[in-house]
């Protein structure tokens, strides 16, 4: 089981589709949900209940996120010391990576870094000077030796040229990420009103989406290796296969988020939704965890198979009006159609043993929610 390990609400940052958001955006209410506003900012119960609960699961995986994880970095390290855990992941804004010791920071599978592609992009949603600490801190982590996965973990707004931004971060050799990520800041706040998103994704992200889609194909046919970009590599290893999904990120069944009070969300951003909580670490085992499946409209729709649903906080809340909610399935059936339209010309790469199905073998429930 995969499990984010919240070890901090507090983050040094205050990016404009996150932290920033809550001074200029109407709060959120449902009815019919309940919401827990005492969750306190920091980790209140003892380390060895987090560890007898680990200890039930023969495999877990953890990932530190916050808030910024790497403010506790004294934590991060006593937990990797201690816990019954083998495998480790992070997602960090990057900036404090060199506090971590060579030794810790080699141990992590994964590490996702937020970065939005280039510099102007970057410090305009996370802050003037972001994009070069975040750089510094790459190159640290590097020249003390890690060599695992390294993942760009993109936010994209409508100030992104999501082909533009996703190739200057895959080839730019100043950054040596491994791995691409982008997530898309839609259906999360109660700001459709405010957004000219529509116009966006008609005019560029699904265009641009489309491009990206060929580029990916050139770069397979060229390098004869596949590069990871998330939201094409899941979703076509699946098709190939002919293999349905559930939610792509795993939330609720198999990827859960430990809190700062020891209950335990089936996702990172559903803290303090209590009626949906699947355990907690003082009386769950990992095994045993409830189950919160994907509900509403999504599971009638005909690429379900190929969505999962998306997300399940959105399914849930509902952030946006229908018609905002409306145009966010259009970006996941351009990225189905997008996917759909390559998928016959690497079967014929695999026909002729130029690459083979397991080029496309990625790690599952690392922290990238697949679908953008």
């Amino acid at each position: 089981m995969y499990f984010h390990l919240y070890i901090t609400d507090s983050c040094n940052l205050a990016c404009q589709y996150c932290r920033g958001k809550i001074f200029d955006t109407p709060e959120l209410v449902r009815e019919n949900i309940t919401i827990d506003e005492s969750i306190p900012a920091e980790i209140s119960w003892e380390l060895d209940d987090l560890y007898t609960f680990l200890s039930s699961d023969p495999d877990p995986v953890v990932t530190f996120i916050g808030g910024e994880p790497t403010l506790r970095c004294d934590l991060i390290c006593r937990i990797m010391n201690e816990a019954p855990v083998s495998r480790y992941m992070i997602q960090t804004n990057g900036t404090f990576l060199y506090q971590l010791p060579p030794e810790i920071v080699n141990r992590f599978e994964t590490i996702l870094i937020s970065i939005d592609g280039d510099q102007k992009i970057t410090d305009r949603g996370r802050g003037e000077g972001t994009y070069q600490k975040v750089i510094k801190n790459i190159h640290h982590i590097l020249s003390g030796g890690y060599q695992n996965e390294l993942i760009a973990r993109m936010t994209v707004t409508e100030q992104t040229s999501i082909r533009d931004a996703v190739l200057y971060l895959a080839h730019n050799p100043d950054h040596s990420f491994s791995s691409i990520h982008w997530q898309i800041d839609a259906n999360f706040w109660n700001d459709y009103s405010t957004r000219s998103f529509e116009k966006w994704t008609r005019e560029s992200y699904i265009p641009g989406l489309h491009q990206l889609a060929r580029d990916w194909l050139n770069i397979i046919k060229h390098n004869k290796k596949v590069p990871k970009w998330y939201p094409f590599i899941d979703p076509t290893e699946d098709i190939l296969l002919g293999r349905a999904s559930r939610l792509r990120c795993g939330s609720g069944y198999a990827n859960y988020s430990i809190l700062t009070d020891g209950n335990i969300a089936p996702c990172p951003i559903m803290v303090g939704m209590k009626d949906y909580y699947a355990g907690s670490v003082f009386n769950s085992k990992a095994d045993s965890l409830l189950v919160i499946p994907v509900r509403g409209k999504c599971k009638d729709c005909d690429i379900f198979n190929f969505c999962g649903g998306r997300c399940l906080y959105s399914s849930i809340m509902e952030p946006w009006p229908k018609e905002g909610a409306d145009v966010v399935c259009q970006t996941v059936r351009a990225l189905h159609d997008a996917i759909i339209g390559i998928v016959p010309e690497i079967q014929e790469l695999i026909s002729s043993k130029e690459l083979t199905i397991e080029d496309f073998a990625h790690e599952k429930f690392n922290g990238c929610e697949i679908i953008p």
